[in-house]
């Protein structure tokens, strides 16, 4: 006779939605193991074998999903951006905007006056919203720092907020954001900084856990985006980018022939992207707060996306200027809504495929036996319903790491 599996918790009395290969794999009446912050078993409870657990948590009804994961997020800035957002509204161009100090450059301008205190305190209070509706890892970028005392600073920034919140963090460097406003337009002189002097500092100080760059006529060149992707591989860099936003560049696919993570925006992608993209194991990241927020008419190309097999991630895309996003629950709404996916791949795309997007899709992303223990019990009746309800906080009780996570509001 064997003897008893031992375990730190049991948790049972629930469905459980695995998400296993983007599906919802429903186990009715499931339970769930949990041993040294990892899953040692999970299936429905009259199979359970005989485990000693040293808490036993019955959850009365509700499901048990993975917990959500924000795969692209510019959460640490300064200042904000809606007097210009109410300035747009009201008729005045974004040019105008520009003209007089404002878009990018103003939020440049107040992350570069900022302390890395004053950055901590404003981006820890936006991730407690997202922490709240059930985030258990989320990616934050650079970019509006433009020079390299400030990019460090927000890395730095970044890295503190992964070490501080109940939450795991990854850094991305995203430089190649915009050229910074000293360089009057020159990409190239700025990407030779970002190439030669930036990578290397925030590689040697691991910073950073990948490099993005923003592939598009009012930003970077695919020219001046490959080097930022050949000085990246030779750091060991995994890379991600900005691309097909406002305009067809073949960014994407670009990006999928140096195998990156993911390609995010997608509105212009063709046919011929999502096939590039397919065969470079490159995640789509689908934005749909800024497609709302920008009024665009141009939707990404998700029928080809599915006729190739591209796995399809949403995120939020938390930023000063064009989503001021709080919700990844609003942001599955949408890209359902919006974009016309599915309840089931709106979720895959905050859980599995976004923890492709990441990289780190073997240990995070769904409920399976080895994976992180890091997952949220819904007192809902179907998977559905989280990306079906609009506005309001759907309570729910987060585990992450094995543990109990408590309220960050």
């Amino acid at each position: 006779m064997s003897s008893p599996v031992t375990c730190d918790s049991l948790w049972s009395g629930a469905t459980l939605v695995t998400m296993k290969d983007g599906q919802y794999h429903v186990i009715e009446n499931g339970a769930l193991a949990v041993q040294h912050g990892k899953i040692i078993w999970l299936g429905p409870k009259d199979e359970l074998p005989e485990i000693r657990a040293q808490a036993h948590h019955h959850l009365d009804g509700g499901i048990v999903m993975p917990g959500f994961i924000d795969c692209h997020t510019h959460l640490v800035f300064g200042g904000d951006r809606s007097a210009e957002f109410e300035k747009r509204l009201n008729g005045v161009s974004y040019a105008q905007i520009a003209a007089e100090g404002g878009g990018i450059i103003s939020t440049v301008r107040n992350t570069r006056a900022a302390s890395e205190d004053e950055l901590l305190a404003s981006a820890r209070q936006r991730l407690n919203h997202l922490l709240a509706e059930g985030v258990t890892s989320v990616e934050i970028k650079s970019g509006y720092g433009l020079d390299i005392d400030n990019e460090i600073k927000m890395l730095r920034v970044i890295r503190r907020l992964g070490e501080l919140a109940p939450v795991e963090v990854y850094a991305t460097c995203l430089a190649a954001h915009a050229i910074p406003p000293e360089f009057n337009g020159d990409g190239d002189a700025w990407i030779d900084v970002v190439c030669e002097q930036l990578l290397p500092r925030v590689a040697q100080e691991k910073l950073a856990d990948a490099v993005d760059a923003f592939c598009e006529h009012l930003a970077f060149s695919p020219t001046q985006t490959e080097r930022v992707f050949e000085a990246a591989r030779e750091l060991g860099l995994p890379i991600k980018l900005h691309a097909e936003q406002l305009s067809p560049l073949a960014g994407s696919s670009l990006a999928a022939r140096y195998h990156a993570l993911s390609a995010d925006h997608l509105e212009y992608a063709t046919d011929e992207d999502a096939r590039a993209m397919a065969a470079g194991n490159t995640v789509a990241v689908l934005l749909p707060g800024a497609f709302y927020l920008l009024r665009e008419k141009q939707h990404p190309p998700v029928a080809a996306f599915r006729k190739h097999g591209v796995p399809m991630a949403i995120a939020s895309d938390a930023n000063p200027g064009t989503s001021p996003a709080l919700s990844l629950r609003l942001m599955l709404n949408m890209a359902c809504t919006l974009f016309g996916l599915t309840p089931e791949e709106a979720l895959a795309g905050v859980t599995i495929h976004a923890a492709r997007a990441l990289g780190i899709h073997s240990s995070h992303g769904s409920l399976e036996v080895g994976k992180i223990a890091n997952f949220v019990h819904w007192p809902v009746a179907r998977p559905a319903e989280l990306v079906y309800w609009l506005g309001g906080q759907l309570p729910c009780t987060v585990i992450y790491q094995g543990e109990k996570r408590e309220s960050s509001l």
